[in-house]
């Protein structure tokens, strides 16, 4: 009965498309022209497995140095790739539940879907009707899994692991200060030219369709559960979703153009702090190469803090700027809150309370910007609730989200947060003093441990620190990165601090100043 019921569906759903197919030839076929273009239109993109081992081999060639087997860039560029299977175990969806938590009949699963294309098509409706629904349901919820659970748990674990090495990896980078320059395998055009190409398929990914999500929303009762503080959206990222949903060019022409800052703040990088534009160019070209991207390229939520960080890096030579980028990331994202210590003892003693100043002011403007929209619909007070009750950030609770430590009870989890705790407190005072490659080993360090005991779908937001990875690959030395002392004399703002408080101090009479009011030639009269 069950494969009948496929056969049926799989068959009167081919027909459909088929005709449609035939309608769309038939209409261009007015046209030679037309017909002629469709065959060089016809571009398919690899799937991820392909785009892995494309990648892979296409990193090699370019950033392996095969004269020097044992340096470190060559072990970073064969293993920045190891979390690619865990993503791709768990990229195939899972059966979605026919009916709500309410009992009412989503629309959006799969079997209804294909009823509709049945009922509604033009070779006549579907024989056993909306009746056979139900056994097609029990057997989508069932047999239509691709990947038994067990298998799902395993990704997960590959993805902890995965992210387990690459936080060794950042602080074992704290320890390595001589740095050999090693030139990418291709001029700095060439890699220019290869990363223009990616980009424009990248894009081509990001605007073909409104394809699934490989982590959709979550959902209550068909509507958006309200905003997590830490994961695939925020308050102020959901926000921007509702006003875009209706424009979908323009909430994936948002995310593109958040991956295109990523490219060219990682040229700047290289550029400004690296003193090499070729070291830069190679990492941005490996950024649009490696799968993550490809992957979360149309995922605003996965790129908006990354590109905000990264300029963050752009313009850490300005405190101001830097603390008003990072917070900025944190009013968006909530989690570069935890680089507030990194980024602060960097600066101490050199702009350190003007980069805070500015941090606080861009998340309150954040906040209180989102607050307001969130109270404006009414939906304030039910979204602070769901986050108080949340046990994805919560480590204390038991999480029942998709993840690694789904269904793992909390005396497990807690003391992995408590660890990762006391980290991010002793980034405060270790090392001292800070240089740029400190800052960047630890900003990635302290963000891959978010995904060590975050409960929903904690590893795969690679995207939050990918770049600050690929940074990691290419650096030179750089012990004598530091922010640049304030000078007082020059410093705009120490001249504008001056001037304020010099008219607002009363004038007062002292013999210094006696002395430079009376003129010269009075002084030599009363000196005679």
């Amino acid at each position: 009965m069950q494969e009948n019921v496929f056969a049926r569906a799989d068959g009167e759903y081919n027909a459909i498309f088929q005709t449609l197919v035939s309608n769309l030839l038939s209409f261009r076929g007015r046209d030679g022209m037309s017909a002629t273009l469709s065959l060089f239109l016809d571009f398919n993109l690899p799937n991820a497995t392909t785009w892995f081992y494309f990648s892979f081999l296409l990193s090699v060639s370019l950033f392996f140095k095969f004269g020097r087997l044992l340096s470190m860039r060559n072990w970073d560029v064969v293993t920045i790739f190891l979390l690619v299977p865990g993503l791709i175990f768990i990229q195939p969806p899972r059966p979605t539940p026919l009916l709500t938590s309410r009992g009412l009949v989503d629309p959006r699963h799969p079997t209804l879907q294909i009823a509709r294309l049945t009922a509604g098509g033009t070779i006549g409706a579907w024989q056993g009707g909306i009746t056979a629904v139900g056994s097609l349901a029990e057997v989508a919820d069932a047999d239509w899994a691709p990947m038994p659970a067990p298998w799902l748990w395993y990704g997960y674990l590959w993805l902890m692991v995965g992210s387990l090495y690459f936080l060794c990896r950042c602080l074992v980078d704290l320890a390595l200060v001589q740095r050999p320059a090693l030139a990418p395998n291709l001029s700095f055009g060439g890699l220019a030219f290869l990363a223009a190409a990616l980009l424009s398929c990248l894009v081509a990914v990001a605007f073909r369709g409104r394809a699934h999500d490989p982590f959709p929303e979550p959902q209550i009762d068909g509507a958006a559960k309200p905003n997590k503080p830490v994961g695939p959206e925020t308050a102020t990222l959901a926000q921007v979703r509702e006003w875009t949903e209706t424009r979908w060019w323009l909430a994936r022409g948002s995310a593109v153009t958040c991956h295109l800052a990523v490219v060219v703040g990682l040229v700047l990088i290289g550029r400004r702090h690296f003193g090499d534009p070729a070291a830069g160019m190679a990492a941005a070209t490996m950024y649009l190469l490696l799968p993550y991207t490809g992957l979360y390229i149309g995922q605003l939520q996965h790129v908006l803090p990354a590109a905000l960080i990264v300029w963050a890096i752009v313009v850490s030579a300005r405190p101001m700027l830097a603390g008003g980028l990072l917070g900025l990331a944190t009013g968006a994202s909530y989690f570069p809150a935890l680089l507030l210590p990194i980024w602060f003892s960097y600066y101490w003693k050199r702009g350190s309370g003007r980069f805070l100043f500015a941090f606080l002011v861009a998340v309150s403007a954040t906040l209180v910007t989102i607050g307001v929209s969130l109270a404006i619909d009414g939906s304030l007070e039910a979204s602070l609730r769901y986050v108080a009750q949340l046990a994805d950030w919560q480590p204390w609770k038991t999480p029942t989200s998709e993840g690694f430590w789904t269904g793992i009870h909390a005396g497990y989890r807690l003391p992995v947060f408590v660890v990762y705790a006391a980290f991010v407190l002793a980034t405060i005072v270790w090392p001292a003093p800070k240089n740029l490659a400190h800052v960047l080993a630890l900003s990635a360090a302290t963000i891959v441990g978010i995904q060590l005991w975050y409960a929903d779908k904690g590893g795969v937001y690679v995207l939050w620190y990918l770049p600050l990875l690929v940074l990691l690959v290419f650096r030179p030395n750089l012990v004598e990165r530091r922010p640049p002392p304030i000078n007082p004399d020059t410093d705009w703002l120490c001249r504008l601090r001056r001037a304020l408080w010099g008219q607002a101090q009363p004038k007062t009479l002292t013999l210094d100043s006696l002395a430079t009011s009376v003129s010269p030639e009075s002084r030599r009269r009363l000196a005679g």
